[in-house]
């Protein structure tokens, strides 16, 4: 246990105690997809949610027609005042056409999409995923309490030990000796902000619905990394707290394929340099993919020393590979995918819902 503070403020897990704070004015969003459906541990969120009693839950969800249905009958079964929205049906295709937002489609756009839901029906929104097995009822009411108070934005981190090794590998071997190799050329207030995550990657996070209808979120993979260059820009690190969440465990991927690490690591750097440009960094990206991996070095061994004080399994020379293959992301990125701010388009929150609203063959709509 520690209690060391931050560039941003960090709010420590010291007692067990959750915060006192009223979770009926908050909005959680809860992004799910069709391997999702009655897990066990979408089934412990939901659960633990009953507890939360939330104002409102809004799910963005991502599943194939023959599903929605399932799911909709699965939610209902739960004690709490959830919004489904079935975000890759037809009508949010047609909608988004219609106000020139069609593009590429992913985690992203849902939850997009949830937060100006979410924006319209609370004062104070909370985002989670729905994997996670070590879920309670705590994690809301801890996420809420800095916005709920004096902050406009917080961050939820946690520890991600599991089976005897250390995970969070994303984090650990590309995004913080990237941002570490990035402030080492270049004196910018964005990579102190970006830097002082203790786990920027995190899904979790709160923000006041005014800074929720601010935020330009990108589309697919970059989605966190994009949400801390939006807070950057409304709240700064004065108006931005972490929180520790405890332990966290949950499904793996695996690091190639469509959907393993490498691909979420191309999505992730674009993200970050989206925000390092937009804010006077310019990468030299050739010497950076050199120093990125020298860097990434220095911080295998450090996980080694560390892995080795606390008897845990590491593999130096796995955790190696997997930086040379992360490397290949470091590189200029793409005009963007990102969605423009609530606050700054036509579209409203009741039109999603109509739109998103699953109508299933043969059965009532909602």
């Amino acid at each position: 246990m520690e209690y060391v503070q931050e560039r941003i403020a960090t709010l420590h897990d010291l007692t067990g105690d959750a915060p006192d704070v009223p979770t009926g004015d908050a909005a959680v969003v809860v992004p799910m997809a069709d391997r999702e459906l009655q897990t066990p541990a979408a089934r412990r969120v939901l659960s633990e949610l009953e507890v939360v009693d939330p104002g409102a839950v809004v799910v963005p969800l991502r599943a194939a027609p023959e599903n929605v249905g399932a799911f909709r009958d699965w939610l209902a079964s739960y004690d709490l005042p959830t919004t489904l929205l079935w975000c890759n049906g037809p009508g949010v295709a047609d909608l988004l056409s219609t106000h020139d937002l069609d593009g590429p489609a992913g985690k992203g756009r849902d939850v997009w999409l949830a937060l100006g839901v979410a924006a319209d029906r609370a004062d104070h929104v909370v985002v989670h995923d729905a994997d996670a097995k070590t879920y309670d009822a705590t994690w809301v009411p801890r996420l809420l309490a800095p916005v709920a108070g004096e902050f406009s934005f917080a961050k939820g981190y946690y520890a991600r030990v599991e089976d005897d090794r250390l995970y969070g590998r994303l984090f650990r071997l590309f995004y913080a000796p990237l941002v570490a190799a990035l402030d080492e050329r270049h004196d910018a207030a964005v990579l102190d902000y970006l830097a002082a995550f203790r786990y920027a990657l995190a899904g979790e996070f709160a923000a006041t619905a005014d800074l929720a209808r601010d935020l330009r979120i990108e589309r697919k993979w970059g989605l966190e990394v994009g949400t801390l260059g939006g807070a950057f820009e409304y709240a700064g690190t004065d108006g931005t707290a972490q929180v520790d969440l405890g332990r966290y465990e949950h499904d793996h991927r695996g690091v190639d394929g469509p959907g393993g690490l490498s691909a979420m690591s191309e999505g992730v750097a674009a993200a970050l340099f989206r925000v390092c440009e937009a804010h006077g960094v310019a990468p030299d990206y050739p010497s950076l993919a050199e120093r990125y991996r020298e860097t990434a070095d220095r911080f295998v061994r450090q996980y080694a020393a560390d892995a080795a004080h606390n008897g845990l399994a590491y593999d130096p020379v796995e955790e190696r590979e997997q930086v040379a293959t992360y490397a290949d992301a470091v590189a200029p990125p793409s005009d963007g995918s990102t969605l423009p701010a609530w606050s700054d388009v036509a579209l409203t929150p009741d039109a999603v819902v109509d739109a998103a609203r699953p109508r299933v063959p043969g059965q009532p709509s909602d």
